[in-house]
């Protein structure tokens, strides 16, 4: 027990001591206001697509590969169950209109990337990032369409679905990258060392950048503006004990590895996504709601975290 312990701490620690720095840079003014965005397109279009690569040809065979994608059926799931909780939740506690799509979509969808995926190589190491690609597919694809549909309902656009973005966020860099990785497994291909060898310096990138932003974004927020209210409290709720337990209840029955299970559930309990706010914004929605969501579960997690990694360790089996 105290070892589990010791290691879900360290692992959350390590996340922690980055995003502190990140903050204390930015509350320093070491970065400009685009710094977020370049550290966003270079994490997600340049390192992550790189350890895809790296990664994968790796740790894994092509048969490996092949057990992976039928288990998208739960946190497909999952989230789908999350969904309907969530709008039966604004309802019965009277959500403000004006708030009940972001409120949705926050309750259901997890921050899989700049979060999930380095505190998932944290805590399990290179070999759960397949299991964390997995799940991000999941989620991506309900966000993108679900989510941005919710979110526009709360402003001041015509609610529906542009099926081209929902492609391009889909088929992102680091699934592109994914995929790469996977072909040349299948097919058997060896890439040249010094391409392997940049690759892996490049993805080396993926973890520190990641929690870079996520510190420079909790100063942008302010600190200030956090408001623990009860529509906070119901969203914690739902990504900090509904989902994860929901996941458990999912995952326990199931033959897959051990592994994929322990990374779902903790996939399920990571904090609000980024894209929320940025979303609110372009439709003209409370992105400030938004992003103080983001701010609050995103603290929130360094406790929720440590907690479910010993309740995986001694539950999931």
């Amino acid at each position: 027990m105290e070892r589990v312990i010791v290691a879900a701490l360290s692992g959350v620690s390590i996340i922690l001591i980055m995003v502190a720095l990140g903050y204390l840079m930015n509350e320093r003014k070491w970065f400009s206001s685009e710094s977020p965005r370049i550290i966003s397109r270079l994490v997600t279009q340049v390192a992550l697509p790189a350890y895809m690569v790296a990664t994968v040809t790796k740790r894994f065979t092509a048969s490996e590969l092949r057990q992976l994608l039928p288990d998208l059926c739960y946190p497909v799931l999952s989230m789908t169950i999350l969904f309907a909780l969530a709008a039966a939740i604004a309802r019965i506690c009277a959500v403000r209109k004006n708030h009940r799509g972001l409120f949705t979509s926050m309750f259901f969808n997890s921050n899989t990337v700049f979060i999930g995926l380095p505190l998932n190589m944290a805590l399990f190491g290179s070999a759960s990032v397949p299991y964390v690609l997995v799940y991000y597919m999941a989620n991506t694809t309900f966000f993108w369409t679900l989510g941005v549909w919710l979110i526009q309902h709360d402003g001041k656009h015509k609610a529906g679905v542009n099926w081209r973005q929902v492609v391009s966020k889909i088929f992102s860099p680091p699934l592109l990258g994914f995929i790469l990785a996977v072909v040349l497994i299948i097919l058997h291909i060896h890439v040249p060392a010094f391409i392997m060898q940049t690759c892996g310096y490049l993805g080396g990138l993926t973890v520190p950048l990641s929690m870079l932003f996520i510190g420079i974004a909790i100063s942008n927020a302010g600190l200030r503006r956090l408001r623990f209210d009860r529509d906070a409290v119901l969203i914690m709720l739902g990504r900090f004990v509904v989902a994860p337990l929901l996941m458990i209840l999912l995952v326990m029955p199931a033959s897959m590895p051990l592994l994929m299970k322990q990374v779902f559930v903790i996939q399920a309990a990571m904090p609000v996504m980024t894209n929320a706010p940025i979303v609110a914004k372009l439709y003209q929605a409370d992105a400030d709601y938004a992003a103080v969501m983001v701010t609050e579960t995103t603290l929130m997690a360094a406790v929720a975290v440590p907690l479910w990694m010993v309740v995986v360790q001694m539950v999931v089996k």
